[in-house]
């Protein structure tokens, strides 16, 4: 069987990337960009730089920023709306996932109209076109959306997310500036920085992760264990760089070889709650982490020393295991993430439907352990 690795084009890297934007555009012969955004990123000046690096080179675009943290159906038809009303021939999406998954699924739908009710592109759409070209710009060093083959919406209807995979979404550029990161609070850069280890983890062990995959999941299991906690901290800026850095080399694998059961879990409680997706992967890693542990051969004795635990080359399996677990728990309660999802006012009642959705979720297969739903439920009552 082939192995397939699918990454964006064109990736600029470091502080003040952005000024790279009207060379592209204009060697692209683009005339006008929709900025998909958020309100948060306008009101406090963030979307501006890319804003100002426009309106220096004389390039014409409007914005959309009527955006959910998860987004939704409608707000990716409004989207292809704005569009089309812009006249715009690209876009750039400056933000999280949220603005990135919007601007991808409004992209497909403008050049594959087919699809325009959203959620025939679940999973794997056979879609003809490739999406409407995308500078991606992330303002978090988390999802790494900028290089990724996958897009989640949320389904407010039926209360649940659905997950698109599809290479024709792609961005053309990866913008990965850390100035446009700097002003993250800290809260979100520890959400945001654990949900990229979660990729990182759950891209190293799937059972569909290879050489080439591992090579890029241990690189950014050890950038983000290094420099997490001064990027949460302290803010400092050479480790957020690293962390933006991070972030983007775990999507060069996991898009390629897929997820598990955390991002399963965790789908549904952005959908029941609008939990931010982070801090669900965050609080859900080590109690999967644990569930999988005897399903993973050796790769947590390479956790656990990239993490720096002492002898790890020399434990046994249940004991390297365990402490690659602990690392990782250390981690977390050192940003400061939720421990139980009691303290997020998940509902104990709706624990039952939360597994129902969480065993269907298209990352589910991915995981190592095959779950069942009783093995679904009880993690969620252990992490309730």
């Amino acid at each position: 069987m082939a192995n397939r690795m699918v990454w964006n084009g064109t990736a600029y890297f470091g502080a003040g990337a952005i000024k790279s934007i009207p060379e592209e555009a204009a060697r692209r012969g683009f005339k006008k960009a929709l900025i998909v955004t958020d309100k948060d990123l306008i009101k406090f000046g963030v979307a501006k730089r890319v804003f100002d690096v426009l309106e220096e080179a004389g390039l014409a675009y409007e914005v959309f920023d009527s955006l959910k943290q998860n987004p939704t159906i409608k707000n990716v038809q409004d989207c292809v709306a704005a569009f089309k009303a812009a006249g715009a021939d690209y876009m750039i999406a400056i933000g999280g996932g949220s603005s990135m998954d919007t601007a991808k699924g409004a992209g497909i739908i403008i050049n594959n109209p087919e699809y325009a009710d959203v959620r025939s592109l679940e999973g794997v759409a056979p879609t003809k076109h490739p999406a409407v070209p995308t500078f991606a710009v992330p303002t978090t060093a988390g999802t790494a959306a900028e290089t990724t083959i996958n897009y989640v919406i949320t389904d407010e209807e039926k209360r649940r997310k659905f997950v698109c995979v599809d290479p024709h979404d792609i961005p053309q550029i990866a913008i990965v500036d850390s100035d446009m990161m700097s002003s993250m609070p800290k809260g979100l850069a520890a959400a945001t920085g654990m949900d990229a280890l979660t990729h990182a983890i759950e891209g190293y062990v799937t059972p569909g992760a290879w050489e080439l995959s591992d090579m890029f999941s241990l690189k950014s299991i050890q950038l983000i264990a290094d420099n997490l906690r001064a990027a949460v901290n302290d803010g400092c800026p050479q480790a957020r760089e690293k962390m933006s850095l991070g972030q983007y080399v775990t999507g060069m694998a996991y898009s390629n070889v897929g997820l598990g059961l955390v991002h399963g879990m965790a789908h549904p409680l952005g959908a029941f709650y609008d939990m931010p997706h982070g801090v669900a992967n965050a609080l859900l890693l080590p109690y999967v982490m644990e569930y999988n542990a005897d399903y993973t051969g050796e790769k947590y004795r390479e956790i656990a020393k990239i993490f720096g635990v002492e002898g790890a080359e020399k434990m046994s399996p249940a004991e390297y295991r365990k402490a690659a677990v602990d690392a990782v728990r250390r981690l977390a309660l050192d940003v400061k993430i939720p421990q139980k999802l009691s303290e997020l006012n998940v509902k104990e009642a709706d624990l039952e439907a939360l597994t129902e959705s969480a065993f269907a979720d298209v990352c589910t297969p991915g995981n190592p352990r095959k779950a069942t739903k009783e093995d679904i439920l009880a993690l969620y009552k252990q992490a309730f």
